[in-house]
């Protein structure tokens, strides 16, 4: 067994906190590099604020040489497609699509109704395309609007209709049971059971992160499981500081290591995280955190690739 350095003491204490949490930090120091865990960054791009909030995470990303997912709303990429392109067209980064306008492909509880079959396939079809027109690169992976509590399943002619897109993976279960909060950390999935095996599942994990901060404006809501699964990331109130949401965020992240997990992937929307983080703080604790513990960065793509056999 390695010793722990006092610095590297010293920086688990600040970053992990103190009593209990502090042996289980340096536990996971000693043990960074042991892990096949993956960490995926993903960011639902889908507001005209993302914009300028890109510009700042871009910058977090080339420091800490992080991959990252960023679905993007077709609307949104349409806007400013020469400034997203030039912000994001780098070779950390896969773009996938958020759908066109983000309605929702089947109903969701808090979100609202599916629409028509007709309108589901324009959300897919112009999503995958803007971007694919804007970077001139496949597009292969796609995210719903505020995704669901059973993904897909049960949704045949959703699948459907990805198919005939050209989309190879969803990233669609962004939800615990019964639309609860935080989501599970729930592994890889393909859709065999509904006779499309060549679309797989990623799902999303952990909280969305505009809702600890009360950014839609919802208020006070029934969310979580009783009992939960994650009591650690059930907080007090609304977040108020980066520091409050990097607790939560390594909830997460270590239960995955822990456990062994596949992957983790947290679910985040750069207009809350400027909103709430405008020097993007809270990024810098969640990757060097994730950096320390061991955890294997990656994009959504190069997770489908692993999973599927296809790379």
């Amino acid at each position: 067994m390695h010793g722990i350095s006092r610095r590297d003491f010293v920086k688990s204490t600040v970053l992990c906190g103190i009593g209990a949490s502090v042996m289980s930090c340096q536990s996971n120091i000693r043990n960074a590099g042991q892990t096949k865990t993956r960490y995926i960054a993903a960011y639902d791009t889908e507001s005209p604020d993302c914009l300028a909030a890109c510009r700042k995470i871009v910058e977090v990303h080339k420091r800490f040489e992080m991959p990252a997912t960023f679905f993007m709303l077709g609307k949104t990429l349409d806007a400013n497609p020469a400034e997203y392109r030039e912000i994001l067209d780098n070779p950390l980064f896969e773009i996938a699509t958020h759908t066109y306008s983000h309605r929702m492909l089947r109903d969701n509880e808090f979100c609202g109704s599916a629409i028509s079959p007709v309108e589901k396939q324009k959300e897919i079809f112009e999503g995958k395309e803007s971007v694919e027109r804007v970077f001139e690169r496949p597009c292969i992976g796609l995210r719903p609007g505020c995704g669901f509590d059973n993904a897909l399943k049960g949704e045949p002619a959703v699948l459907e209709l990805l198919r005939q897109a050209g989309i190879q993976y969803v990233s669609s279960l962004l939800w615990g049971p019964d639309y609860s909060l935080p989501a599970l950390l729930r592994e890889p999935f393909n859709y065999k059971d509904e006779g499309f095996p060549e679309i797989w599942e990623l799902p999303g994990h952990g909280w969305h992160e505009n809702l600890l901060k009360d950014h839609n404006g919802w208020g006070p809501r029934r969310l979580t499981l009783w009992p939960s699964p994650f009591p650690e990331a059930i907080a007090g109130g609304f977040c108020k500081t980066p520091e409050d949401e990097f607790k939560i965020n390594r909830v997460f992240l270590d239960k995955a290591a822990e456990s062994g997990k596949s992957f983790v992937s947290l679910i985040w929307h750069p207009w809350s995280l400027n909103k709430f983080d405008p020097d993007m703080k809270m990024l810098e604790l969640t990757f060097a955190h994730a950096r320390r513990i061991g955890l294997k960065p990656c994009t959504y793509a190069q997770l489908y690739e692993s999973v599927s056999g296809s790379a």
